[in-house]
């Protein structure tokens, strides 16, 4: 962008290195979450991540006993 000043696109590359960081690093934890703990928050949540909607309803243990292992390995939308 010509019309930065020097400054400017410092600050520019920086923002946008931390924030594809922050989008890399957000993902590797959805991902992680989905395979240990893949249970929906009690409360909630304002801006949940890209594998929360596969997650499993809290507090249903039998939703949980017979789905977890399928969610845990729901993965084919990535592929």
């Amino acid at each position: 962008m010509p019309y930065l000043n020097p400054i400017e696109k410092i600050h520019c590359f920086y923002c946008a290195y931390v924030n594809g960081l922050c989008a890399y690093v957000t993902e590797i934890v959805a991902r992680t979450e989905q395979h240990w703990c893949p249970i929906e928050h009690h409360l909630p949540i304002r801006a949940p991540h890209s594998r929360y909607e596969k997650f499993l309803p809290y507090g249903d243990a039998a939703a949980y006993a017979e789905r977890v292992e399928q969610v845990r390995r729901d993965f084919a939308d990535l592929k």
